[in-house]
């Protein structure tokens, strides 16, 4: 069967969760949001497409930085409202140069920061 972007179910601003993860370690890098075009371009190039809330724009991951994603495999939940990228992440996946950006854990009400940032 053929996959259509617009067979997914995006949240009333157009968009749906997307979830990077290492394709190797399985790893959970970041969470993002793309709507249709971006899931199409991601589908397409294999370069890892989002949609910035707060720019308004698309976001193609390491155009800028080059920490790039390259698609591995792209996979969509049970519910059709949530994806799962699995990819090959060149450098860190985080703005704030670490490798995840789930770095703080709570643990007993107490946040502790458990990643570094990566070494430039």
């Amino acid at each position: 069967m053929r996959f259509d972007p617009a067979s997914l179910t995006y949240n009333e601003a157009g968009l749906i969760p997307a979830i990077a993860q290492d394709a190797i370690s399985g790893e959970v890098l970041m969470m993002a949001w793309m709507n249709a075009e971006a899931v199409a371009r991601t589908l397409e190039t294999g370069r890892v497409t989002y949609w910035s809330r707060s720019r308004r724009a698309f976001w193609i991951k390491g155009e800028t930085s080059g920490h790039v994603q390259s698609l591995v495999e792209f996979r969509v939940d049970c519910d059709r409202d949530c994806v799962l990228l699995r990819i090959e992440q060149t450098g860190p996946a985080c703005h704030t140069n670490r490798r995840s950006c789930f770095y703080t854990v709570v643990e007993d009400g107490m946040e502790n920061i458990v990643m570094a940032p990566m070494a430039e």
